[in-house]
């Protein structure tokens, strides 16, 4: 049985991947970590509430986070300190603050992705292909989220952006779109002469987010100290 720690657990993705967790014969949820004045903190939850990791981290096996990069950091440091893994989903942090992840995962296995659907990971890698193949093509990426996400453009589209400037040495231009409960959109328009080739991933809920992070969980708590990402988890064989 795999004892789990939820950082941000009532939060949009923390609570989804709850609920998923939740009917995973391996995987028990020891505690959902939150901010005491959280909006949705309620007595009638069925799981235990903390706003204090220290006093729940020895019963862990792998610490999740799904909350912001100040409170990430604060948590790593937790975990680093207590030697237990650590499982990354949030995004919008600072060059800074992504040394801080490289130097605890010298200590611990620490997985870190934008997004660890199935789907998007495999969409990183066909664009990655693509872009080798479509020399000469004016690339954009535009992406949608809810009207509360925080940060824009969304770690999936940097990314994405990532991983065509490393191939083409090229920044390329994204585009936020933040409106109604959009759960998340991400296209990557190819523009040709006389073509157009869009790559295009749409999240009809966070369950297949909920369902690959169940994934990472299983393998972070298996890993010797590194970093790692979702292609780790679920292409190892494909470079």
């Amino acid at each position: 049985m795999i004892k789990v720690i939820v950082c941000g657990a009532l939060g949009r993705m923390g609570s989804c991947l709850i609920k998923n967790m939740l009917k995973e014969k391996d995987l028990e949820l020891v505690c959902g970590i939150e901010k005491k004045d959280h909006p949705e903190l309620r007595e009638e939850w069925n799981f235990q509430i903390s706003s204090d990791l220290m006093s729940v981290i020895k019963r862990t096996d792998c610490i999740v986070e799904f909350t912001n990069p100040k409170a990430t950091c604060e948590h790593l440091k937790v975990a680093a300190n207590n030697c237990k893994p650590c499982l990354i989903g949030t995004t919008g942090f600072t060059e800074g603050q992504l040394k801080e992840i490289r130097n605890a995962a010298k200590r611990i296995p620490v997985l870190l992705s934008p997004n660890m659907s199935v789907g998007v990971n495999l969409l990183f890698k066909l664009v990655s292909d693509a872009v080798k193949v479509l020399k000469g093509y004016d690339i954009e990426i535009i992406e949608s989220h809810h009207r509360y996400k925080k940060d824009a453009p969304s770690g999936t589209a940097k990314n994405l952006a990532d991983i065509i400037k490393d191939i083409k040495g090229e920044k390329i231009p994204v585009s936020s779109i933040r409106a109604g409960d959009i759960v998340g959109d991400h296209t990557i328009l190819f523009a040709g002469g006389g073509e157009r080739i869009e790559l295009t991933h749409r999240a009809h809920s966070r369950d297949s987010f909920a369902q690959g992070t169940i994934q990472a969980i299983r393998f972070v708590t298996e890993a010797s100290a590194g970093l790692y990402n979702m292609f780790d988890v679920l292409f190892p064989n494909i470079k």
